[in-house]
């Protein structure tokens, strides 16, 4: 039952948002600032996850909002537009990161909380504290270990952790994102997840 509900409420917000992407490429400003209201403070969590400063996410949302605003007619499907958005994030997110000298960890949190995405049911074993390190060790002492053993991990991995495990975005969302299959998704949280364990394993 709560299932159904999540996916029927998905299905509601997905078919506004090809709504408004029409509406927007028909001219309609308001309509993608309301866009851009929806999605403001998940696209900033996520940036935020993976350059672990508040000023540089804001800077890429920015950036990532304008590129998307001038890029919205290419947008084949108008109902996949948050994938979308938060794959022009992460993709900037990463160059950003890439030009830097030297990797900041990222921070376990700072009064930000990220997203408000659903959850997949069947896969709600992922987010547990039995099974994930980072649920088990995201605060006291040993925050500042998962963080930075978060950071080491390969960019896929790095991101499928983000984006499911700790902005609870559902795996087909994920998927977009990372323009990969669902199951490509659960194999890079798996892997991700096993990485961090042994890394932790003086911790844990």
């Amino acid at each position: 039952m709560a299932e159904a509900a999540a996916q029927s409420e998905r299905d509601r917000s997905t078919e506004e948002d090809g709504q408004l992407v029409r509406r927007t490429v028909a001219g309609d400003r308001k309509a993608f600032d309301a866009l851009v209201r929806k999605y403001q403070r998940q696209a900033v969590g996520v940036s935020f996850r993976l350059l672990g400063n508040s000023n540089d996410a804001a800077e890429v949302v920015q950036d990532a909002f304008l590129k998307a605003y001038t890029n919205l007619v290419t947008l084949d499907r108008p109902e996949a537009f948050c994938g979308w958005l938060l794959r022009i994030v992460s993709n900037l997110s990463l160059n950003k990161r890439r030009g830097r000298r030297k990797n900041q960890p990222l921070p376990g949190d700072d009064g930000f909380t990220g997203g408000e995405a659903g959850a997949d049911d069947t896969s709600a074993h992922w987010r547990s504290a039995e099974h994930d390190p980072i649920r088990l060790a995201s605060s006291g002492e040993l925050g500042p270990a998962v963080r930075e053993a978060l950071d080491r991990l390969p960019e896929k991995q790095r991101l499928a952790i983000v984006l499911f495990t700790i902005e609870e975005m559902p795996q087909k969302q994920v998927a977009e994102v990372l323009e990969c299959s669902v199951e490509a998704v659960k194999w890079h949280v798996f892997q991700g997840r096993k990485k961090l364990k042994d890394m932790l394993k003086d911790y844990l």
